[in-house]
């Protein structure tokens, strides 16, 4: 593992006490920057994140939480709230929708995000499903490796696989180089037939995309698809209907062509199965990173919630969109509750 990804590990698994035994959570500690003098300059040129003004920023953004939503439920840590104004480049109104939409996307999906934590997961993370590479590419991007064809539809609902993903982009987005140098994806679809890819729908595509574009403070700099079968283009547009220009632009299809893959992403990060030197790709290190955060994840994603109109009605519309969500069991109650995601 890197120094960056030891730094993702936290305290031994509270896995042995059950939900309503948790400790009380500790006092979060006044915000300390962790930033290299280098990543300083990266995130003021590219995020207009100012050292001086970054409490600042915080606060006021703290201010208009209470103000505006002082139903949200959310945290208001100042390293949390940082997530969002970085995501939204510290414009303050796109922070605020970014931190409501995170919000209403996981009480809209229940099925994904209940109950979620890392030891409810363990036949997809044993699966090899997907996986953090030990090494960061040459702009500090973690490489997130999604294996669709490890994934037996038999075996759990294709849900169990997004909350792997959403799992995992919440333990990446805990570091602050993460919140500044994005991530990048690998998805190798070497052998998904047309029966496995008929699972994810336009409804479950729609879902997913709105969060990692409008519902979730990640930087997502590069999907890179690799061993592709002709059935992805009827995957890929499925997809790219629900994509943004921006993040349609950073999908890169390389096929069979590891050569192509390396111009990209260099061999000396990459294990062997994709032309890399690094050795075989080793699932476990991951995944001992995640089950070691078990405690983190059940204070969470495992505690009651607030009654679910008092934070959807305070929704604000994704850009350009409008939306009047209502809270309701029903599916087409969910599907409009979709666009405060999308």
């Amino acid at each position: 593992m890197s120094e960056e990804s030891d730094s993702l590990r936290t305290s031994p698994s509270a896995a042995s006490l059950s939900e309503n035994e948790l400790p009380p959570a500790p006092e979060p500690p006044g915000y300390v920057c962790s930033l290299t003098d280098e990543l300083v300059t990266k995130a003021r040129e590219e995020l207009q994140e100012k050292p001086e003004w970054r409490l600042r920023d915080v606060q006021a953004l703290r201010d208009m939480v209470r103000k505006e939503c002082p139903n949200l439920g959310t945290s208001l840590d100042d390293a949390f709230l940082l997530r969002f104004l970085r995501a939204r480049k510290f414009d303050y109104d796109r922070a605020l929708q970014l931190l409501v939409n995170y919000h209403s996307c996981r009480r809209s999906w229940p099925e994904v995000f209940n109950n979620l934590k890392p030891s409810a997961l363990k036949d997809v993370l044993a699966s090899g499903f997907l996986t953090v590479l030990p090494h960061t590419d040459p702009r500090g991007c973690h490489v997130l490796c999604i294996r669709p064809d490890r994934w037996i539809p038999s075996n759990y609902p294709i849900t169990e696989n997004i909350r792997a993903i959403y799992l995992t982009l919440e333990k990446l987005i805990q570091s602050e180089e993460t919140q500044v140098n994005g991530i990048v994806i690998l998805a190798d679809y070497k052998g998904v037939s047309l029966s496995k890819a008929s699972h994810f729908g336009p409804f479950i595509a729609k879902k997913v995309i709105g969060i990692l574009q409008d519902g979730f403070p990640i930087r997502i700099k590069a999907v890179h698809v690799v061993n592709e079968p002709r059935i992805f283009k009827g995957i890929f547009a499925i997809i790219k209907p629900f994509l943004k220009e921006k993040i349609a632009n950073r999908f890169f299809l390389h096929g069979s062509d590891l050569n192509s893959l390396h111009t990209n992403l260099p061999r000396s990060i990459l294990p062997k199965e994709y032309g890399g030197t690094a050795g075989d790709l080793d699932i476990t290190a991951w995944n001992e990173v995640l089950l070691a955060s078990e405690e983190d994840f059940v204070r969470e994603f495992c505690q009651p919630l607030p009654a679910c109109d008092s934070i959807l009605s305070q929704s604000l519309p994704p850009e350009g969109l409008s939306s009047d969500v209502q809270c309701d069991d029903s599916v087409r109650a969910v599907k409009s509750q979709l666009y405060s995601c999308y």
